[in-house]
């Protein structure tokens, strides 16, 4: 055994190991086996061939590989029809015979007469490139039997810089699963359909409410009746002031007794006087004008005092902003409804805009009692949208109750959310966005 470990030759296969395996890059292995093999075998030139990236990896005694070289190119297309020539791990012997003639002499330009092409391999058999050794003597059976060793040697140090690159690739795709796995998540949440909803201010209006309209132009002395307060037909309800009507009817009046009494002098002077009795035409049509005056303003004094039509509940704000303020004629100034007859106002805000049709569902939450909604059905959309109190702009929905409810009072306000056609979650989530970039984009 002491006589084996101290053969020369053993000694610098032991040695070459151990630099190969010592070598701390791709590029200081290749320097070992370019330059360092020639302590176990003699050779003119060595040269490494990389399978994968299919190009001369080392040449020994210079620094760097010119691809382009003319050499270089010759020997990187020589290398590939070897490597499909013998892709098994058995070393072989080449020699310029078996070349095409102008191949042939270019070998003879540029190598010596014999080249060992040593393929090495990973444990699972990869090629992953071979070394070549260009000698002036064919090989021996001594250096036959130890370049096996070496090739293990050379191969198994090769891919050890290669298990870090697998592994990252191996690591990439077992992270590349559950990312994918992730996304195909998301992309069937976002193809989920959904029902596309709004919310918005809402209140409990009268339906087909009597509007009263200030019958003539004038002043609000006072309002009779109470805000909500139960009024009947013919109750009155507001009163306006009538003390101007009253003295023009007076005067009117006035006038109407002096017009009677001329007319009556009249007839009395025509019976004996022909031409008394031709003015008569005239004192009656005075008679008339002013007793036409005096029926209009007793007409317009009885409107000063407005009366319900119908039952129901007198519906305004406050009185003490009515009393006192002049109206013009048609103005209105309070609405008799059936607190029985009641529907819902939405004021859908344009940013929240969705597409709607008549018969859509509508939730109204009460600002007395959000935990459970009233049930509505979409009745009226409003066209164009109108300004709000807020200044903002807003399209009018309104809904019709599904059912009776004893929660059902007109004013109430709370939030609505009206229903509209399904959709995807990824449009529904981005409709706002969306529109906001068509604005930007001015499509």
């Amino acid at each position: 055994m002491t006589a084996a470990l101290n053969d020369p030759t053993l000694a610098a296969l032991l040695q070459l190991e151990r630099q190969a395996r010592a070598a701390d890059s791709a590029a200081a292995l290749g320097f070992v086996m370019v330059n360092e093999t020639r302590h176990l075998l003699p050779y003119r030139q060595a040269m490494l061939w990389d399978a994968r990236s299919q190009r001369l990896a080392c040449l020994s005694g210079l620094a760097t590989v010119e691809p382009d070289a003319p050499f270089n190119h010759w020997l990187a297309s020589r290398c590939q029809a070897w490597q499909q020539a013998h892709p098994g791990p058995q070393l072989s012997s080449l020699n310029a015979s078996a070349l095409p003639r102008e191949d042939q002499a270019l070998w003879a330009e540029y190598l010596p007469p014999w080249l060992l092409w040593l393929p090495l391999h990973d444990r699972n058999q990869r090629l992953l490139g071979a070394l070549l050794l260009a000698r002036d003597q064919p090989l021996s059976m001594a250096d036959s039997s130890l370049l096996p060793l070496l090739q293990d040697a050379y191969g198994h140090a090769w891919a050890s810089f290669e298990r870090p690159r697998l592994a990252r690739f191996a690591s990439l795709r077992n992270q590349r699963k559950p990312w994918l796995i992730g996304a195909g998540v998301l992309l069937a949440l976002a193809l989920l359909p959904v029902r596309q909803a709004a919310l918005a201010p809402a209140e409990i209006t009268a339906l087909r409410p009597s509007v009263l309209r200030a019958p003539l132009q004038g002043v609000v002395e006072r309002i009779l009746v109470e805000p909500n307060q139960p009024v009947s037909a013919g109750q009155a309800l507001v009163q306006l002031d009538a003390r101007e009507l009253q003295s023009r009817l007076e005067a009117a009046r006035q006038t109407l007794a002096i017009a009677e009494g001329e007319l009556r002098q009249g007839q009395q002077q025509a019976l004996n006087d022909a031409r008394s009795k031709a003015g008569l035409a005239v004192q009656q049509g005075r008679r008339d004008q002013a007793l036409g005056e005096v029926r209009y303003l007793e007409q317009s004094l009885a409107r000063t005092r407005m009366v319900a039509p119908h039952d129901g509940v007198a519906l305004y704000d406050d009185p003490a902003e009515w009393q006192g303020r002049p109206v013009n004629l048609g103005e209105q100034i309070l609405q008799v409804a059936d607190p029985h007859q009641a529907q819902l106002e939405v004021r859908l805000p344009v940013k929240d805009a969705i597409e709607l049709h008549s018969g859509a569902q509508v939730l109204m939450f009460l600002n007395t009692d959000p935990a459970s909604p009233l049930q509505a059905r979409l009745e009226h959309l409003g066209y164009r949208a109108s300004a709000t109190a807020d200044g903002s702009m807003a399209y009018r929905l309104k809904a019709v109750f599904s059912e009776d409810d004893p929660r059902i009072h007109i004013g109430l306000k709370g939030t609505a959310k009206v229903y509209g056609e399904r959709s995807t979650l990824f449009t529904y989530l981005l409709r706002r966005p969306l529109a906001t970039l068509r604005m930007w984009l001015a499509l």
